[in-house]
């Protein structure tokens, strides 16, 4: 994790080196064996609320739930109260909060706890409250233990009672360092049985140890025990993925690893920009994520003593960072794939009829790299409550876009390139309806053409010998930009170290940006930002001027 008040190395890198090793070649002897999963599963169904059944977390009224949402430091920022309306706004359907148990940061009053459970509800928005002091025990001196956490979820009781729809209890945040990670499974088992012997029946989530990412394959080792101590069978594992998973294999073998064995996981935090550790592969997170049907939730919303893991600036909405823009707008992000919970009205228990297929797309305004698609509604007896545009390929389908309208923009295609598009419905039940007829689009042969462009450039923070920039790119006309390259020049010998939203290349003062994958086309009347930091002498002039595709760009 990144607490928003300090920067935690995540392990030395020869543990790193170590511990891929274990990951990658870790024999689990039978450790995973699914067949008593299923038997659990029968009586973590009868529980009330959120619970687990064969696998995957499920609502009160047996309606699969898929977290996706982002987490939030409330301990540190307990007037940021906007953030849930915020993150909500965007289309997030659950939300990870920040408590402290007392030990390490101030406490989280019963009081305060409640208030940010009605929050979330008024906000229609699962809940997950973690307790963060327990964060690298064993290796950091200043963390609480496991223990301390339970016995403050115990005092939360009379809070948290009832709340098993809305709530669901993660014991403590990473609560195990790199120093003998091993440790992490008894004090694990006591705390879960510890919470139940008090009577708590909401869904328990447990994360890994090695600062959340289980390099060493302790939690993927003993998940079938620790799953065992708990006699209500409603418990969600928890993989924190960051550096450490910085390739497809590794991200695909962790996951389908639980799924297999028919142990119930989501992704608690996880990150994407680079840092001086690695740089972690988000998009294959968030694609398996999707293909497997398993939560995830980003870390943070904002206020990270590092920026470089805000998915806001500052708190506001209106500025996502390139990582949030990713997060919220980007291939299988949140606003692709959430559906709220149906406690909230959503849906309809014991819906099981699917809405008629949406008619044959049609589709306008086609360029290089984006296309429009507009179709006929689909009936449903409750409501349909959304639409999923896929690209079918040699049988196979992808999620491309969703809409609640009969009308979506596909961007982010490859110019001179032969499409299959098609729409399938959803009711708030979660029923999908038959795919619609299909249509062939070929995009544009394109090219690199001048651009319509604002920039904003910005000193974030400045240290003895270097800082950290942000660059606001806005397309300022009215077709999307794609590709582009953005070129500017330091006059003080500024050098880029590191750069996230985009590739940088740098040839004594000129400055050439490539993009990412997740800011590859700027829409128009859109922006992306892209975050860097360089090293600097004593002076620090901003460039004096942005060229995007070869045109001027005006200064924001």
């Amino acid at each position: 994790m990144r607490t928003a008040r300090r920067d935690t190395p995540k392990r030395p890198l020869a543990r790193l080196v170590a511990g891929l090793a274990a990951l990658i070649g870790l024999v689990l002897s039978g450790a995973l064996c699914p067949s008593t999963a299923v038997a659990r599963s029968a009586v973590g169904a009868q529980a009330t609320g959120l619970h687990i059944g064969d696998g995957r977390l499920l609502e009160g009224n047996g309606n699969d739930f898929v977290m996706r949402g982002v987490n939030h430091a409330h301990t540190w920022y307990p007037g940021e109260t906007q953030s849930l309306a915020d993150v909500k706004a965007l289309g997030a359907n659950t939300v990870r909060v920040v408590l402290s148990d007392g030990h390490r940061w101030s406490e989280n009053s019963p009081e305060d706890v409640a208030a940010v459970v009605g929050q979330c509800k008024a906000n229609r928005l699962i809940c997950v409250l973690e307790v963060h002091d327990t964060t690298g025990y064993g290796e950091d001196a200043a963390a609480g233990t496991l223990d301390h956490a339970a016995d403050y979820w115990i005092g939360l009781k009379d809070v948290l009672a009832g709340q098993e729809d809305y709530v669901v209890v993660n014991i403590g945040n990473e609560p195990w360092g790199n120093t003998d990670p091993a440790g992490w499974t008894g004090p694990t088992v006591a705390a879960v049985e510890k919470l139940r012997d008090a009577g708590f029946q909401h869904t328990i989530m447990v994360d890994a140890p090695n600062w959340g990412q289980d390099w060493q394959g302790v939690m993927r080792a003993n998940a079938r025990s620790v799953y065992e101590a708990d006699p209500t069978g409603n418990l969600i594992f928890s993989i924190h993925m960051y550096s450490v998973y910085d390739t497809a294999q590794e991200i695909t073998d962790y996951l389908n690893a639980f799924v297999d064995a028919g142990l119930p996981i989501l992704i608690g935090e996880f990150g994407g920009p680079a840092d001086q550790w690695g740089d972690p592969d988000e998009d294959t997170m968030m694609a398996t994520a999707e293909q497997l049907g398993l939560g995830y939730l980003a870390w943070s919303w904002s206020g990270n003593t590092d920026p470089v893991l805000d998915l806001a600036l500052d708190f506001d909405p209106g500025r996502l960072s390139s990582w949030g823009e990713r997060i919220f707008h980007g291939a299988n992000g949140i606003a692709q794939t959430a559906e709220e919970a149906t406690v909230y009205g959503g849906g309809t228990p014991g819906d099981t009829e699917a809405p008629t297929a949406p008619g044959a797309p049609a589709a306008s305004a086609v360029t290089d790299t984006s296309v429009t698609l507009t179709w006929a509604a689909s009936t449903d007896d409750t409501g349909v409550t959304g639409y999923d545009v896929v690209r079918v390929a040699g049988g196979a389908e992808s999620r491309v876009a969703a809409s609640t309208s009969t009308t979506a923009t596909v961007t982010g295609l490859t110019a001179g390139t032969a499409y299959t598009f098609a729409v399938h419905a959803r009711d708030a039940a979660g029923n999908r309806s038959a795919r619609s007829a299909t249509v062939d689009v070929t995009t544009d042969e394109g090219g690199t053409p001048g651009a319509a462009c604002s920039v904003g450039y910005r000193v974030v923070g400045e240290w003895p010998g270097g800082f950290q920039g942000e660059i606001a790119v806005r397309n300022t006309g009215t077709a999307a930009i794609a590709p582009w390259t953005l070129a500017f020049a330091f006059a003080d010998g500024q050098t880029v170290t590191n750069m996230w939203g985009g590739t940088a290349t740098q040839n004594a003062g000129a400055v050439s940006v490539a993009p990412a994958s997740y800011t590859a086309t700027i829409p128009a009347g859109s922006t992306v930002t892209l975050g860097f930091t360089a090293e600097k002498g004593a002076a620090n002039t901003a460039p004096a001027a942005f060229r995007l595709n070869g045109s001027d760009c005006a200064r924001a």
